[in-house]
């Protein structure tokens, strides 16, 4: 059973830089994609980055620039580097693997304070 935990959230100034951190348990994850997601109070559960299992990366236009996703396959953990945050970044930030089953990790909040 896959198992998804996410970290490294916090409040944080504006313009400033947090890692967050999804450690996976479980068997599939150097085949699998990973995503970041993050869900704002009121708003919809959108896309902030995903890589796929041979690196390629997909970033959200209002990230691209800012943040950056990568993985270690080794220690089944996926990042999240988020600089030049901004209030706009406040939201919960889940992690999602993907591959013939989907699994969703509990959910980081980041909050951004102007």
């Amino acid at each position: 059973q896959v198992q998804l935990v996410e970290s490294g959230g916090g409040l944080v100034q504006a313009g400033g830089s947090l890692r967050l951190s999804c450690v996976a348990s479980g068997s599939g994850f150097s085949l699998s994609t990973m995503g970041w997601y993050r869900q704002a109070p009121g708003k919809q559960r959108d896309l902030v980055a995903s890589i796929s299992n041979d690196g390629g990366t997909i970033y959200a236009d209002s990230v691209k620039g800012r943040f950056t996703i990568s993985r270690d396959n080794a220690k089944k953990t996926v990042y999240l580097q988020m600089n030049s945050l901004n209030d706009e970044d406040t939201a919960v930030y889940y992690c999602r693997m993907s591959r013939i089953k989907e699994y969703w990790g509990q959910g980081t909040q980041v909050t951004v304070s102007s």
